[in-house]
């Protein structure tokens, strides 16, 4: 005797449904988490090397890329991306400007070699400069990386 599972229509209603209700019970669990997450995470670094290498060997990440369409990415981004961009920007305001200001500070203090007239293949190296200024920074501030 094979298993009964109940028809795709409901069961994806009911998904729908009950996983709609589930903010308040998401939110308790990320504001009281059972473990840490920060050391939970870095704890977990070595299964997540070998996973990215595991990934890498299957071709797992095109094979992932190559089961949605450009028109399928563009519906969902299209119809999800809008009203989460608008309320992620909002959210993260202040912690933007806490993020860049380093950045605008590096910018305002770097010294520049003199302008040249406009399209003068030496004014390049002003953004050069700039480029290289902010690479600098941004490998303090992470501790190295690309």
């Amino acid at each position: 005797m094979m298993p009964r599972v109940r028809e795709i229509g409901y069961l994806a209603e009911k998904w729908s449904r009950k996983a709609g209700q589930a903010a308040p019970d998401y939110e308790f669990g990320v504001r009281n988490p059972t473990t840490d997450w920060q050391q939970a995470t870095l704890q977990a670094r070595d299964a997540w090397r070998q996973g990215i290498q595991q990934a890498i060997q299957e071709n797992r990440w095109e094979n992932a890329i190559r089961q949605t369409s450009t028109q399928q990415w563009a519906e969902a981004a299209a119809t999800k991306g809008p009203q989460r961009y608008s309320q992620g920007v909002q959210l993260a305001r202040d912690k933007w400007a806490r993020e860049w200001e380093p950045y605008r500070q590096v910018i305002e203090s770097t010294q520049l070699p003199p302008r040249g007239p406009r399209g003068d293949p030496n004014n390049i190296q002003r953004v050069a400069k700039i480029a290289q200024e902010l690479h600098n920074a941004r490998r303090r501030r992470t501790g190295g990386g690309r």
